[in-house]
């Protein structure tokens, strides 16, 4: 069956079809993250015309498996959420249904692109979730060119061997290698890599085909001077998530205990969306963020007070040396 659309992504048409008639559903949610929201109309024309089940689309932003639509869940029989693998601690329901929306792009070109730019002899191989399917074909090419392909696990949090989020690099840290490969699009991942293992990571780009060396230095400085600017705060919002694979209400208790021991001021927000428009009434000094650990990142600059992550404001206080900096991640422990 034809979606008429890009065939980069399996969205897989046929299992969800398949599972609406065997469960007799009749209103069906489908939540997507924003890179791919854009063919939800089209995949819920091919659906409703073949179960007669009623589509709701999510309209809400997605950030990942840790961000499921609780809201919708509880208007539908079923919920399709594409684009990630499910976490351990995104189980809400059985009504839940994961479509990973596995890559059908060719790797191999780009990868054999980067083995002449790789410089180790142990190579570690990491992805996303659309790739991962993929890293057996890398590792033949990689060892077609003399080098030594290694796969590792992470912990409880990944679906798969080799598979990176923007929150957890568990899976490099794993591996005993010289250097990295990425295989994917944008910088997050790749970054993330470097700044939590200080080993050369390459970045292979199957869609562009373009082969780069990651480069961590913007980020530091930036953080860097997030931090500086926070050095004289006295007053912290502490800023927990409502999101279920997003929620470290321990942290944010521990980071509170941290602020009293230094003779500073911290309270706790709870939120569901952090956005900066969102934080304009809270008049702290700074802010630190226990949830998305992208949110310090990507949104850099924007908010009314600057925002710390949980390893910056260790900084902050001097119980963490600024060399130590790494990006936060949501691990099986806390980093």
């Amino acid at each position: 069956m034809s979606l008429g659309m890009s065939d980069a992504f399996d969205l897989r048409p046929e299992y969800i079809i398949s599972v609406i008639d065997k469960l007799g559903a009749k209103t069906v949610g489908f939540q997507f993250p924003e890179g791919l929201k854009r063919k939800s109309p089209e995949l819920a024309k091919i659906v409703e015309k073949a179960t007669g089940a009623e589509i709701i689309i999510s309209g809400d932003p997605c950030f990942g498996a840790c961000d499921l639509d609780k809201t919708l869940l509880e208007k539908v029989d079923i919920l399709f959420h594409f684009g990630h693998a499910e976490l351990e601690d995104t189980k809400l329901s059985e009504k839940v249904y994961f479509i990973e929306t596995r890559s059908a792009v060719d790797i191999r070109p780009v990868v054999e692109k980067a083995a002449s730019e790789l410089k180790g002899q142990i190579i570690g191989l990491i992805t996303t979730v659309q790739h991962v399917h993929k890293l057996p074909e890398a590792c033949t090419v990689l060892e077609a060119n003399g080098k030594t392909c290694v796969i590792g696990h992470g912990d409880s949090r990944l679906a798969y061997p080799g598979q990176v989020l923007g929150c957890n690099f568990s899976v490099a840290r794993a591996e005993v290698c010289d250097e990295y490969l990425y295989i994917g699009s944008g910088d997050f991942h790749p970054l993330g890599v470097s700044l939590s293992t200080k080993k050369r990571v390459l970045a292979a780009d199957p869609f562009s085909g373009e082969v780069r060396e990651v480069d961590p230095s913007r980020i530091l400085r930036q953080r860097s001077a997030v931090i500086a600017k926070s050095l004289d705060a006295e007053v912290f919002g502490i800023i927990v998530s409502s999101k279920n694979g997003q929620e470290r209400m321990n942290l944010a208790f521990s980071l509170k205990a941290l602020a009293k021991k230094h003779g500073k001021e911290a309270y706790l927000i709870l939120i569901d969306l952090v956005t900066p428009d969102q934080l304009l009434q809270f008049k702290v000094d700074a802010f630190v963020n226990t949830a998305c650990p992208r949110l310090a990142i990507d949104e850099v600059g924007r908010f009314p007070s600057p925002m710390l992550t949980p390893q910056e404001f260790e900084i902050v206080l001097g119980e963490r040396d600024w060399e130590k900096l790494v990006l936060d991640e949501i691990t099986e422990e806390p980093v």
